[in-house]
């Protein structure tokens, strides 16, 4: 299996104009394009806004990579702060009804309530 980059550029040749296109793998044979220029005099040109633009292209997805981990870890953080606090509720509940909650306290599992319905 090989291994291709993700992000990549490409030069393509129309008649007598050139055009630069930045190009992601989408799958092991899909390759979509995410941004195109036409309208290049010499293949150096386009090359040269290929590369420029591809590196321009990751650095803004490296950056908005990296706060949509800060969010996410903001949200885990958050998430985790409100479990600990609802547990912490839990327990204080708990320890004022005496260790039980109130449905158990009122729950006999000896009783026999059910045998007086079935003499009728």
């Amino acid at each position: 299996m090989t291994q291709t980059k993700k992000f990549d550029f490409r030069i393509v040749q129309d008649k007598q104009v050139w055009a630069a296109e930045i190009t992601r793998r989408m799958t092991a044979r899909k390759t979509i394009v995410s941004k195109r220029k036409t309208g290049f005099a010499t293949e150096a040109e386009a090359s040269a806004w290929g590369e420029k633009e591809l590196q321009s292209f990751l650095d803004k997805l490296m950056l908005r990579n990296e706060r949509k981990a800060k969010q996410r870890d903001e949200r885990t953080q958050a998430a985790a702060s409100k479990e600990q606090a609802a547990d912490a509720w839990r327990d204080a509940r708990d320890v004022a009804d005496g260790g039980e909650s109130s449905d158990s306290s009122t729950f006999d599992e000896d009783s026999d309530d059910y045998a007086s319905d079935e003499s009728k």
